[in-house]
This record gives structure tokens, C-alpha cells and sequence, in this order.
């Protein structure tokens, strides 16, 4: 969740909010930090859409992987089948 914070342990986070309640005082810091978190969702929100058709665009510019042959996909099928069935041994009668 926090993790464009980077390496900044739990006394940097204090100091941080404590100049926030000084610079910004304590009736509007929530404010403030709503405000924050609206920008930081629609910030993410963008950067998502970005993503998305960023990947699209390399999906679209990668050539299709060529199907392979119907024949062979059946005589694969075929031999798959005759691996999997029972051998008849006639001689345990």
C-alpha cells in the first residue's frame, strides 16, 4: 500500500506528519489528507490506464503464434489414445 514511500521507516513518517500538523494545522489536516488520497487514486487510476494500452499496443505489434497443423494435432490425439488404453493379454487366460 505504501509502497511508493520507498525506504522511509516509522520515526521519517512522524517527523513528516509532525511538520504537516505544524505547516497545515490540525483543522485542516484532514482535509488535507483527503484531498491526498483522492489525487493519489486518480493518480494510480491514470497511471493503470496507461499500463493497460501500453500492453495492448505490445500485444497487437507481437505476431500470432502459428497454429499447428490439424493432421498432427489428430495422429498426437491418436497415439495419446493408444498410450492410455489397456493392453489385452491373452496370455494370463
Amino acid at each position: 500500500m505504501l509502497g511508493f514511500i520507498g525506504n522511509i521507516g516509522t520515526w521519517e513518517l512522524i517527523i513528516i506528519l509532525l511538520i504537516a500538523v505544524i505547516v497545515i494545522g490540525p483543522s485542516k489536516l484532514p482535509e488535507a489528507a483527503r484531498s491526498f488520497g483522492k489525487a493519489l487514486g486518480e493518480f494510480r487510476r491514470a497511471t493503470s490506464g496507461v499500463k493497460r494500452e501500453f500492453e495492448e499496443a505490445i500485444l497487437l505489434d507481437q505476431p500470432a503464434k502459428p497454429k499447428p497443423p490439424r493432421e498432427t494435432v489428430k495422429a498426437e490425439a491418436e497415439v495419446e489414445v493408444d498410450e492410455a488404453a489397456p493392453e489385452n493379454d491373452d496370455s494370463k487366460e
